[in-house]
């Protein structure tokens, strides 16, 4: 299962490192000539790396957010004081879903102004369905009794939670949780649009004075580090899990 896992990892390392190359302006030049597209300035590659620092910092930033308002929730809902209210969070998860980031992070500008905060608005709210989704379903997995048992143990509620139905349910929720964390890093460019420096920025500036070029570095630079972070998480959850099996 562990060399499964590492293999998966693979896939999005290879894919990553063909658009890391891409996004280098001696080979971004070279196919935007081949394809006879019109040029312009390139990006360095030093400012390049420099904005992937700052976009993964936002993305992890909005992340964090989603992920743990996702899971809070998810937890809530699942608890028997939180029961009643599972129809209204799940209506406005749904609802955070549906409204596209891009029209989150313009409605949210005459609020939070130019920079950070309206991106990592929109990123917490598109992420926040799938992980509770995926926390709910997950806990719904856990088998009743367990739980009696864990009560018969004399666990506390807290207890129980944390030493039985999380480790149970920890599958599926790593699951949810890799994918809003895809997400964020893929989502994290449209924060150019607000002021915010992210790899989003050369493909607005291309976008905007017609150079292809940096158009282009951007794009491969922003999917180059999506597919990285994807990559990431697999062969660390590889890894977790082959230190788990050592230890057991």
């Amino acid at each position: 299962m562990t060399r499964n896992r590492m293999t998966r990892a693979l896939v999005p390392l290879v894919v990553a490192a063909c658009l890391a190359g891409l996004s280098l302006p001696e080979v971004a030049g070279l196919v935007v000539r081949v394809l006879g597209l019109q040029a312009g300035m390139p990006v360095p590659a030093g400012r390049l790396a420099w904005l992937a620092r700052q976009h993964l910092a936002l993305a992890l930033a909005g992340f964090f957010l989603a992920g743990g308002a996702g899971l809070a929730l998810g937890i809530l809902a699942t608890r028997a004081a939180g029961a009643s209210l599972r129809a209204t969070l799940d209506t406005l998860a749904a609802a955070a879903q549906a409204a596209p980031p891009v029209v989150i992070v313009a409605l949210a500008l005459p609020v939070l102004g130019f920079g950070a905060p309206p991106i990592l608005l929109a990123l917490a709210a598109y992420g926040l369905m799938p992980v509770m989704r995926g926390t709910v379903g997950a806990l719904a997995t856990v088998p009743e009794e367990v739980r009696r048992a864990a009560i018969g143990m004399g666990l506390t509620p807290t207890q129980i939670l944390v030493r039985v139905e999380l480790p149970l349910a920890a599958g599926p929720i790593l699951d949810a949780l890799r994918v809003v964390l895809v997400l964020a890093v893929a989502t994290a460019a449209i924060g150019a649009l607000a002021g915010a420096q992210t790899l989003g920025t050369p493909i607005v500036v291309g976008l905007q004075t017609q150079n292809t070029l940096a158009l282009i570095q951007g794009a491969a630079a922003a999917a180059a580090l999506a597919f990285l972070t994807d990559a990431a998480w697999l062969a660390a959850a590889a890894g977790v899990s082959r230190l788990v099996r050592r230890s057991s």
